[in-house]
């Protein structure tokens, strides 16, 4: 049987990629470093993936798999020299926590074999490629380096599935069970591949592969947090509830469609499927299922305002391709009114101004823009006026807005 490593038993790690190694005929290692986890996960041999809709369930029971402790490097080593693919999904903080392993278990394979082995990186961070294999080289003699570089394909991963954090009520008793939603497909760098591109369940290989990074990060992780933001902002605790708001969820949509736009002029696609998918993920962000909640989507709100991030990035690459990113400077206003919350500041214009200028680095215009519907949230409007608003600034011209 072919082996495949999962390096992250978490949510992901076993709730989307490590069902989808199983699925296509692999035998699952795990590598985590919660013990208990790792005790279980060995004594069953086997775990379940809930896939989980409004009224109803389906159980998939992932089998046969494995686990070996991350806080022992031998072990650890031991099966990734032996893998035939790898995965990581541990947290991009954690990246350089996992490297040393990564890299004596390559060092050895080295030895072994001439053999490739890819590596699906499945972590929400720009140019993950390129950290891991900075961060694994750092490891690795001059020589070693050279074969890294022949016989190691970095690969990055776009993960669309929506995994909430589980509750004791998803559990229902079983603590290995995962509850997801049914979307599945996994968009990997086409380009990235050493070798043969294995054959995956629902793997979706794609050049240019920073088209669906930035379709996963400006479209839906960016409609995600304009649901999440305008959710807290209206008192909402779950994110089905945020897009049960008709305004809302116009507002999500419509600043979903000004990244599709901006995002299709730059890479010249045409629309047609970024528009499907929009409607999917509406759709899907509605799952009462899934127990979402706006704190989870809405935490971390100084990654999620920084430049290149959900919000400020797309409003940047709008601003580049000639679109009015209205709509999404109502989910940044949102961000900011919430990151002064959060951090127990004054909701005031000058400190609006300090956060997009210090956290965001946003252009004057972007500033500007965000400014001018922050000063709306700050008196207490309701979504459909902000929408109101922000439709009435579309018809200005993308010069006059940013």
């Amino acid at each position: 049987m072919l082996r495949a490593v999962m390096y992250g038993a978490g949510n992901i790690g076993r709730g989307f990629i490590g069902a989808l190694l199983s699925q296509s005929g692999y035998h699952v290692t795990f590598i985590d470093v919660a013990e208990e986890l790792i005790g279980r996960l060995n004594a069953e041999g086997r775990y379940s993936v809930r896939i989980v809709t409004d009224g109803d369930y389906e159980d998939t029971e992932i089998a046969p798999v494995s686990a070996v402790s991350g806080n022992d490097p031998d072990a650890a080593a031991s099966v990734i020299a032996g893998a035939d693919i790898m995965a990581t999904a541990v947290g991009a903080n954690a990246l350089k926590y996992i490297a040393p392993n990564i890299s004596e278990g390559l060092r050895r394979r080295f030895q072994e074999t001439e053999a490739p082995l890819n590596i699906l990186i499945c972590e929400n961070l720009a140019d993950a490629d390129t950290v891991l294999g900075g961060l694994i080289q750092e490891h690795l003699t001059q020589e070693e380096r050279l074969l890294f570089h022949r016989r190691a394909g970095l690969v990055e991963a776009s993960v669309g599935r929506m995994v909430p954090v589980q509750t004791p009520e998803m559990s229902g008793g079983d603590p290995l069970r995962v509850c997801v939603e049914r979307y599945g497909f996994l968009p990997v760098d086409k380009n990235a591949f050493k070798g043969e591109i294995p054959a995956i369940q629902k793997l979706v290989p794609f050049s240019p592969f920073g088209f669906y990074l930035k379709r996963k990060l400006y479209i839906h992780n960016m409609g995600h947090a304009v649901c999440a933001y305008l959710g807290l902002y209206t008192g909402n605790t779950y994110i089905y509830e945020a897009a049960d708001d008709a305004d809302i969820l116009m507002a999500a949509k419509n600043a979903m469609l000004e990244s599709a736009e901006a995002l299709c002029k730059a890479y010249g696609f045409p629309g047609g499927d970024v528009l499907r998918h929009i409607d999917d993920l509406l759709t899907r962000f509605t799952n009462r299922a899934l127990g979402d909640t706006c704190e989870r989507v809405g935490r971390d709100t100084e990654r999620k305002l920084s430049p290149s991030d959900r919000l400020i990035g797309a409003a940047k690459l709008c601003a580049e391709q000639g679109v009015p990113p209205t709509h999404i400077a109502i989910g940044a206003a949102a961000a900011v009114h919430r990151h002064l919350l959060d951090h127990e500041l004054p909701q005031t214009r000058d400190n609006a101004r300090a956060v997009l200028r210090d956290i965001s680095k946003a252009p004057d215009g972007i500033t500007e823009l965000v400014l001018r519907f922050y000063e709306h949230l700050r008196s207490g409007t309701t979504p459909a006026r902000l929408r109101r608003a922000a439709l009435e600034l579309r018809k200005s011209t993308p010069a006059e807005v940013v």
